[in-house]
């Protein structure tokens, strides 16, 4: 019998991380994927994430509702037990051999809490990592939870075993969201129109001037000054004046002072240099980094995929506070000044010598190989 993966997606950037290994598993004829859409990925105002999942030819086991509006603590607090309750019932109805989570967002501790306690081992993906903000709890927590963990870097290894975790159980098999951006070096143009394919708000510019990409989510751990923080940047890119794609915030709590930020400005400034998007399919996306002149915010990306792809960045903030980064990334704080500055000196350092740090490709079949072959527990002790 084939082995039955299930893989819980529950944000527009969980399914560009985990996207490979879903093409990988669907394509290996001993493995059975039941792929679960949860969270903000049904939701329209996010990105949609489950439209692009089903373009890309998934079929949808089932649909977790489990997010609670308000975008604060409380409504994060709140939609993570809801989605234990509706994740259990989803385990129970599709009866998984083994139950995938990725990385380190609120809904994932969900996923992993329902699969530990219904006996299913537990695959996470993304573990071991160090960032800023409530994310670090929730990572090393489902760590804990993790029967298997499938890390991007030997670091990230190597942090996961002093926690106590059986060697045997940890693989670095680098990061798969480095498998689209591999892909992406083959063929880098952008062969499309963002405007025509994805509306978005803003005045329509040339792409082939030069242009900034920014992508600024709020920080949970500082969420009531999230307005404050997104009009810095705002402003920052305003004076610099070059061309620029804005991508809309994560459902986290601070997202509504973000988003109210965003409109605020738009409103007051009418600026002619940007234009917001909600979402993009991954490849798209990183055809626009990969651009770009300059990527600035505080997402993953800059992190990763930029490291990988050579793009200069702009780390604003503490979200990604001690991750594993390359020469690529600049850290500023909150100031527009600072950003101004930061900006301003990567365009002129130009393109960063490409960073193999979370992987060269190949990751999603990698660990798809490993939840085909390796032996299936959901017990464990404490490693000295």
């Amino acid at each position: 019998m084939r082995r039955k993966i299930c893989v819980v997606v529950t944000a527009r950037p969980s399914y560009s991380r985990i996207r490979t290994v879903l093409q990988a598993i669907k394509s290996d004829p001993q493995l059975e994927l039941q792929l679960v859409a949860a969270a903000s990925s049904l939701l329209d105002r996010y990105g949609n994430a489950i439209r692009y999942m089903e373009q890309d030819g998934f079929e949808i086991a089932s649909k977790v509702y489990m997010v609670v509006e308000g975008e604060n603590l409380a409504t994060m607090a709140k939609t993570t037990g809801l989605g234990l309750l509706e994740l259990a019932t989803a385990f129970d109805n599709l009866k998984p051999d083994v139950v995938v989570t990725i990385a380190d967002r609120y809904e994932t501790i969900a996923t992993a809490i329902a699969a530990s306690y219904m006996n299913i081992p537990l695959a996470h993906v993304q573990g071991g990592e160090i960032t800023g903000t409530i994310d670090e709890k929730v990572r090393h927590a489902v760590t804990k939870l993790a029967d298997i963990h499938l890390v991007s870097t030997q670091k990230a290894a190597e942090n996961v075993i002093r926690m106590g975790e059986d060697p045997t159980s940890v693989f670095v098999t680098g990061c798969p969201s480095i498998d689209i951006a591999a892909s992406v070096l083959e063929a880098p143009a952008v062969d499309f129109d963002p405007f025509a394919k994805y509306k978005g708000v803003g005045d329509v510019f040339d792409l082939k001037n030069d242009y900034l990409v920014v992508m600024q989510h709020p920080v949970t751990t500082e969420h009531e000054r999230a307005r404050a923080q997104i009009m810095e940047t705002l402003y920052a890119v305003h004076d610099i004046g070059l061309p620029t794609f804005w991508f809309w915030p994560n459902v986290d709590a601070g997202s509504d002072g973000t988003s109210r930020g965003i409109r605020q400005f738009r409103e007051l400034e009418r600026p002619t240099n940007i234009h917001f998007f909600k979402n993009m399919e991954p490849e798209d996306f990183l055809r626009l980094v990969y651009n770009s002149r300059c990527l600035v915010g505080n997402s993953s990306v800059g992190i990763r995929e930029a490291s990988f792809l050579g793009i200069p960045t702009v780390n604003i903030g503490t979200r990604e506070a001690g991750r594993e980064r390359g020469q690529n990334v600049l850290d500023v704080d909150y100031d527009k000044e600072q950003i101004k500055s930061a900006i301003q000196r990567q365009l002129l350092n130009g393109r960063y010598i490409s960073n193999t740090l979370y992987g060269n490709g190949g990751a999603g079949r990698r660990i798809a190989e490993i939840l085909r072959d390796v032996s299936l527990k959901f017990e464990k002790r404490l490693t000295y």
